[in-house]
């Protein structure tokens, strides 16, 4: 394999992708830590998905409110997943969106890291590629969130930013898109 060819197949694109966007809800929120910043950059990420056409699946924990303003703002045409499983792989309707949006690559971002994000990442590298977003996921403290990083890292998931998913979803500068994006990371 030559170096092009070894690049590409480490870099993701928007054709392979699908942003997951878990239980970030009205419930949960407030107890996560890091909040804001973690709302800020799922924020970031579901507008970025608007501007290049990526499809978001969004899931909701029953029984801890309606997913935040914010996100649902920019997610206006989403149905969001109803889930009582930790791991969103527990839900058939998950699954079954998935297999229509049909990807090979799921950007995880959401709530919390160490339970609903790790659970669904753990699950999904049997057949995708996992990509988290480690400014996007937290959970209530801060130790449990670097153990599941940590522990998805090991099991073979990319562990990324916002940043680093924006500008590589982009490949390049001069395009509207990327005038768009600009916006979103200054």
């Amino acid at each position: 394999m030559n170096r092009t060819e070894a690049t590409s197949a480490t870099l993701i694109s928007r054709e392979d992708c699908v942003l997951v966007v878990i239980d970030v809800q009205e419930k949960l929120l407030p107890a996560v830590a890091d909040k804001e910043t973690v709302l800020d950059n799922v924020v970031r990420l579901v507008k970025f998905a608007g501007i290049i056409d990526l499809p978001v699946v969004l899931t909701e924990q029953r029984n801890l409110g309606p997913t935040v303003p914010e996100v649902r703002a920019e997610l206006a045409g989403v149905e969001p997943i109803s889930k009582i499983t930790f791991d969103c792989f527990g839900e058939e309707a998950f699954r079954t969106r998935l297999e229509t949006i049909n990807r090979k690559v799921l950007v995880l971002a959401g709530i919390e890291a160490h339970i609903c994000v790790a659970q669904t990442a753990l699950t999904a590298l049997n057949r995708f590629m996992v990509h988290t977003v480690s400014d996007a996921v937290s959970s209530r403290s801060l130790h449990n969130k670097d153990a599941a990083l940590a522990r998805m890292r090991q099991a073979g998931a990319t562990v990324t930013s916002t940043e680093m998913v924006i500008y590589e979803l982009l490949r390049r500068a001069g395009t509207p898109e990327f005038k768009e994006a600009l916006k979103l990371v200054k």
